[in-house]
């Protein structure tokens, strides 16, 4: 299983759901907003309307945000 996690500089939910993936030994792939290698408007693109970080894919299926992976987890 990978995940997707779409962050930025600070956020403490992005660092729990990294934390949270790894602990799963799920490999995660950070897409940090704040180093300029991926942009808001990327972002966009691939969860339209979203406003906040972080935006969690697993295997390609978006799950949404901390609280939504960490009930996803729980199954």
């Amino acid at each position: 299983m990978k995940a997707i996690v779409w962050s930025n500089v600070g956020c403490t939910y992005c660092e729990q759901a990294k934390k949270l993936l790894k602990s799963k030994n799920i490999e995660v792939e950070e897409r940090n907003l704040a180093h300029g290698t991926w942009s808001i408007q990327q972002l966009q693109e691939a969860v339209p309307g979203a406003r906040t970080v972080p935006q969690i894919f697993l295997d390609d299926e978006y799950v949404g945000g901390y609280k939504e992976l960490e009930s996803k987890l729980q199954d």
